[in-house]
C-alpha cells in the first residue's frame, strides 16, 4: 500500500499502533484512539494521532482511502464488567465509523472481529463453520460481522472485511507492554519467567493456542486492504502450541528453568484449544505467516537478554 490516506481506529493500541507505524512509511496515516486501551507513546512521529472516540459524531474520515477499524473493548472480561458499554463500543462504534467513512467517500473498510466464537477446537477452524456467541464479547464482534454483511450485500460502493485474529503477540519489548493483564500469555509468561517468577497456568497446561506474531497480522491486514476484500477471514498460523510447550520454549530461549504453577480453570465456556484454517486468506491475497512460533518466542525474549 502506497500513497493512501489511512485511518486506523484503536490506532494507539497494540495491533493498531503496529499497523499505523508500518503504513506510515509510505502513506498518510491517522491513528484515532480514546486512550482507554492505547497510548500515543506506541506511535512513531510519522503518524498523526487524534484523540477521539469511535462513538463521536465528527470523525476524521474526510479524504480517507482505507479505514482499519480495530478499536474495541477487546476481551471477555471487559464485556462482562460492562456489557452495555461493550455493545455500544463494539457494535454501535463500528456502525458509526463505517457510516461516516462511507458518507465521506471511503469504500474500503477492514475491521477486527474475533476467532473466539469458534469455541474450543483442535482442528483448524474454517470461516464458514457454525459459530456460537458463548460470551458477550463474541456476541458483540459477531454483531459487527452481521452489520458488515449488510453493508456488503446492500451497498455497491463499499467493501467490509472482518479479520478473525488468533492469539496475537509481540512481547513487552514491542507495543504490547501497556496492555498488562490483557497482553497475550506469551508476553505475560516471558515477563514472569525472565524475572524468576512462576507463570500461572490454568488447568494442566495442555490447552493450545494458535499464536500469531503481530508482524504477520500487520502484513495480512495490509494485503486485505490492498485487495479490497469483503467477507470474513482468519489470520493465524494454522499451528497450535500448548501452554506447557510455550513455557518450555521461553525457558529454553532464556536459559532458565522456571516451573509453572497450575490452578483450576475459573471460567465457564473456557476456550481450551484454537487453530486457524488460513486457506481462504491465502487464496485471496497470497498471504501466509512468515514467523514460526519458535522464532516469535526468540523475538519476545530478546530484550531480556540485553538487560
Amino acid at each position: 500500500m502506497d500513497g493512501n490516506r489511512v485511518l486506523v481506529t484503536g490506532g494507539a493500541g497494540f495491533i493498531g499502533s503496529n499497523l499505523a507505524n508500518h503504513l506510515a512509511a509510505d502513506n498518510d496515516v491517522i491513528a484515532l484512539d480514546n486512550g482507554f486501551l492505547g497510548t500515543p507513546e506506541n506511535l512513531s512521529e510519522d503518524v498523526e494521532y487524534v484523540e477521539a472516540d469511535v462513538l463521536d459524531d465528527d470523525l476524521p474520515t474526510g479524504g480517507v482511502d482505507v479505514v482499519y477499524h480495530l478499536a474495541a473493548l477487546s476481551s471477555r472480561q471487559m464485556l462482562e464488567e460492562n456489557p452495555r458499554e461493550g455493545a455500544r463500543v463494539n457494535i454501535e462504534g463500528f456502525v458509526n465509523v463505517v457510516e461516516q467513512a462511507h458518507d465521506d467517500g471511503c469504500d474500503t473498510i477492514v475491521y477486527a472481529s474475533t476467532s473466539s466464537a469458534y469455541g474450543s477446537r483442535t482442528e483448524p477452524s474454517p470461516e464458514d463453520m457454525d459459530l456460537e456467541a458463548a460470551t458477550g464479547y463474541d456476541a458483540s464482534m459477531l454483531g459487527r460481522e452481521r452489520y458488515a454483511e449488510y453493508y456488503n450485500n446492500f451497498y455497491d460502493d463499499i467493501s467490509c472485511a472482518g479479520m478473525r485474529f488468533f492469539s496475537v503477540y509481540q512481547g513487552y519489548g514491542g507495543n504490547e507492554a501497556h496492555k498488562g493483564e490483557y497482553a497475550n500469555t506469551v508476553s505475560q509468561f516471558t515477563e514472569k519467567i525472565a524475572n524468576g517468577e512462576s507463570p500461572v497456568l490454568w488447568g494442566d497446561g495442555t490447552q493450545t493456542r494458535d499464536f500469531t506474531h503481530v508482524d504477520d497480522i500487520v502484513r495480512g491486514l495490509v494485503r486485505t486492504g490492498e485487495e479490497e476484500l469483503a467477507g470474513v477471514y482468519n489470520l493465524g498460523t494454522g499451528e497450535a502450541y500448548s501452554f506447557n510447550e510455550m513455557v518450555e520454549l521461553i525457558n529454553d530461549a532464556l536459559g532458565t528453568d522456571v516451573e509453572p504453577e497450575y490452578e483450576p480453570i475459573p471460567l465457564e465456556n473456557y476456550v481450551h484449544d484454537t487453530c486457524a484454517d488460513i486457506s481462504k486468506i491465502k487464496e485471496a491475497t497470497g498471504w501466509e505467516p512468515q514467523i514460526s512460533f519458535e522464532e516469535g518466542v526468540e523475538r519476545v525474549v530478546e530484550p531480556y537478554r540485553d538487560d
